[in-house]
This record gives C-alpha cells, structure tokens and sequence, in this order.
C-alpha cells in the first residue's frame, strides 16, 4: 500500500514528465504550466483531477460526451468487442461493427445520404468530403469545378485541407501560406451585424451567395457550413431559414451543399442533426464527436447515392476513392457507437435534451441580464455566452485582459470545466445532465460572471 507521501511524489512526477514532454492542442504552453491540471478519473458529468477535487463537465470534454463519463451500456459493448478482435483495416474488407453502424446512421441520416466512409476525427471527416467533392467533378468530367466556398469565421478542423475551408484569422492566418484558396462570404450572424437585424444579415449573406454562384459555379465544387450553429469562430447562429435558403441556392446552381455536423450532431440541438430544423437535405454530411458518446475516434463522411456512383467504376477507369485511414471503421470504436445509439432510442434522448434545453433557455435569461453580457446565443443544449465590456455598444473587453479565459479560470476554482472562444464562455453540458446539474453548471457561471 502506498504512503500519502508517495502518493504525492507520483502527482509530482506527473507534472513534471507532463511539462517535459507534453504538448497540448489549443494551448499556450506557458498558461498550463501557470494553471495545471491533470484528469484521473470521470463519474458521470464529474470528473476529477489527481488532488481528489472534482468539477462539472460543463463542455463534454470539447463537445463530444454525451451520456457522462463510464456509461455501462458502453463500458460493456466495448469489453464484449473485444472478445472477437479490437482491429482490422477496412481497406479493401469490410468488419461487422461498421456494417451496422453504417446502416443505423443512415436510418437516422437526412434522406438525401446513403453512403458511409469512416475515419477518426471531425477533421479527417471534412478532408474526406474536400476529396470527395472535388472527384466527383472531375470523375464526371465538370474539370473547371474545383473551388470550394467558406462562410467567414467558419471552422471545421485543423488539417490544411480543413482550414483552406474554415475563415477563423486568428487559428489560420500563420498557415495561409499552406492552405488552398476558397471563397468567403459573411455569415449572418446578428449580434455582429451593424444593423442587429436578423433579416438584414440574412438577406445580405444570401445575396453574396446569390452573387458568387451566379458568377463562379462552374468554378465551385460545394460550399461547406457548419449547421446553423458556428461553434469555434463563437458559438453565432445562423438566422432561422437561412440554411435552408442556401440549400435551395446550391440546388439552383448545382453546387453541393456540404454540412458539417461534427459538433451539432447527436442530439446536441434537441434533434438528432441540427439540419432537421430546417427539413436540409445535404448532399454530404460530416459527423463526428457524439458518435460514440465521446468515447473513442469515430467519425464519418455520409454522402448520397449521387457522389458514390460517380466513383463506382472498373477500375481501369481510375475513378477509384484513394483515400484511406489506417483505423478507418475500427471494431472497438464502432461497437460504441452502436451502445451509444441504443441509448439514444432507450432512452429518448433527443426528446428529452430537447426538454433540457428550453430548461437552460430560461435559466440562462438571468446571466443574459449581467451587465457585462452582449448575448446570450443557444440552439439546444449548445450556448455561446459572449462578454462585452460595454453592453450597450457591443464593445468587446481588451483582448489582451483575455476575460472570458481568465473567467474559466475562476470556474475552475469553483468547479466547474469549460473554455473560452475569445470572449465567448463555452456552454455544452452533456445531454445527460440532470436539471439539478444544470442549475449548479450555471449558477456558477453567473456568479464568476458577476465577479468579473
């Protein structure tokens, strides 16, 4: 047994190999080692650190948990997997787990979609449907459409492909020499709209559209939108009938409607995709994080029986897919994703985060009011609480005080985990947050706001 002293000399140990040799995303290494903190163990929306103290899990672990940490049912569906086999490629031979799943994602895919092709990350899921659109033109002989369209301060990953159709400076100005270039049009986000009027940022992003493909669409392959709510570049929504609007400007010129569901899927909105607010049928569609209740590195690219059959070909025509992951439809991570998706029927999910999220709209109204909030944007269970130094104008705090992070900071202390977007607080509690969570999530934002 050991020593509370050696207890404490192996938490030592941990941060300093942590410090030698670790190097995390999104991070400034020096702000981590000013503010560590080392996860052991997850209990539900909980998890705690190495010292024993425990916090909410107010963002899913970026996004992706859905049932709360060491759900059974999973837990199980993995330990049973791997009595057969954890891995074998899917090049070339398909595997049991993937096969089902990919029939039940279609079940519950928008109509349009027919076709899946695995890969591990949000990320490497957009790179498919890059390579995917970009072929099919060429494969039916359009050879002039190789252009992709972005909607400023867009986000949908960090590979070079990834971020040629994303439009967030700060993430992607270093690399701008790397990436591929696409057109940007504004998103109509009405908080940073002059006018702060819905209709007027709608029309005008419409119109631009309207504009582009009226010129360029013999030049562009598809346009690619993160559904109705833009997570990184601020947690902005999309004014409603906006998306479906640009569905019907992508049908009129026959360019491909790519949606990204990475962050929006799986019940996150209170419906299964965010594109069932809007009846949008994509012609792809990537998903990602939720897929397996934010257990293991599933993700997917659904495409329709259109996109699939201009690759479906002898192969001395050389229209095959050359794109391939190495744990590409893994056994393991699918055979969560199949648990994950029976509780979701089980348990009447998607209505029941629906009901939770009318809960947190009306509780939210209270951090609203502060007066150092600018907006308060929700769609379901995903919020973006945008601080501004003066509520009135829209002024934003100096971004050199970094008001939002050092407030998390402050929630850190009291309990509670998310992070900032800028000055955007991060509110995405797994679904399965009880009301009583929900209210100590959320009263300990407001109260750290108020402080500030």
């Amino acid at each position: 047994m050991q020593t509370a002293q050696e207890d404490k000399l192996n938490i030592e140990q941990l941060y300093e190999l942590g410090n030698k040799h670790m190097w995390l995303p999104f991070t400034q290494m020096k702000d981590y080692e000013e503010n560590p903190l080392i996860i052991a163990s997850g209990e539900g929306v909980k998890v705690k650190d190495v010292h024993g103290n425990e916090y909410l899990d107010a963002y899913s672990s970026l996004w992706l948990n859905v049932h709360g940490h060491r759900k059974k049912e999973i837990d199980e569906a993995i330990k049973k997997q791997l009595d057969s086999i954890a891995h074998s490629t899917l090049l070339g031979a398909m595997n049991i787990p993937s096969i089902k799943l990919a029939a039940r994602l279609i079940e519950i895919a928008p109509r349009s979609l027919s076709r899946v092709f695995y890969s591990d990350s949000g990320a490497t899921s957009v790179e498919i449907a890059i390579k995917m659109a970009y072929q099919y033109w060429q494969n039916e002989g359009f050879t002039k459409k190789t252009k992709f369209v972005a909607l400023n301060n867009g986000y949908h990953g960090d590979t070079v492909g990834a971020m040629s159709v994303g439009s967030i400076d700060l993430y992607h100005r270093v690399y701008s020499k790397l990436l591929f270039a696409s057109y940007t049009i504004p998103f109509p986000s009405t908080y940073h709209h002059p006018s702060g009027d819905a209709e007027i940022a709608k029309q005008e992003s419409l119109q631009a559209v309207r504009e582009l493909f009226k010129e360029k669409s013999d030049e562009i392959a598809g346009i690619f939108v993160e559904s109705i709510m833009q997570g990184a570049g601020g947690m902005n929504l999309m004014p409603p009938g906006y998306l479906k609007e640009l569905e019907k400007l992508c049908r009129e010129f026959d360019v491909f409607l790519i949606v990204d569901e990475v962050a929006t899927g799986f019940g996150r909105t209170g419906k299964m995709f965010a594109v069932e607010h809007e009846e949008v049928q994509p012609d792809i569609m990537t998903i990602a994080k939720g897929i397996t209740g934010g257990y293991l590195p599933i993700a997917a690219t659904l495409t329709s029986e259109r996109i699939y059959n201009a690759f479906y070909a002898d192969y001395s025509e050389m229209k095959t897919f050359f794109h391939g992951h190495s744990y590409t439809g893994n056994q393991l991570g699918c055979a969560a994703a199949l648990a994950n998706l029976d509780l979701f029927e089980n348990e009447n999910l998607v209505e029941e985060a629906a009901k939770k999220a009318d809960y947190v709209q009306e509780k939210l109204k209270q951090v609203a009011a502060l007066p150092h909030v600018g907006d308060v944007r929700q769609l379901g269970l995903i919020c973006g609480i945008e601080l501004a130094e003066n509520k009135a104008t829209k002024k934003p705090f100096p971004a050199e005080k970094r008001t939002a992070y050092q407030a998390t900071l402050r929630m850190r202390e009291k309990g509670l985990l998310t992070r900032p977007l800028g000055d955007v607080i991060v509110f995405m509690p797994p679904l399965a947050a009880t009301y009583h969570e929900l209210d100590e999530m959320i009263s300990i934002m407001k109260d750290v706001i108020q402080e500030i």
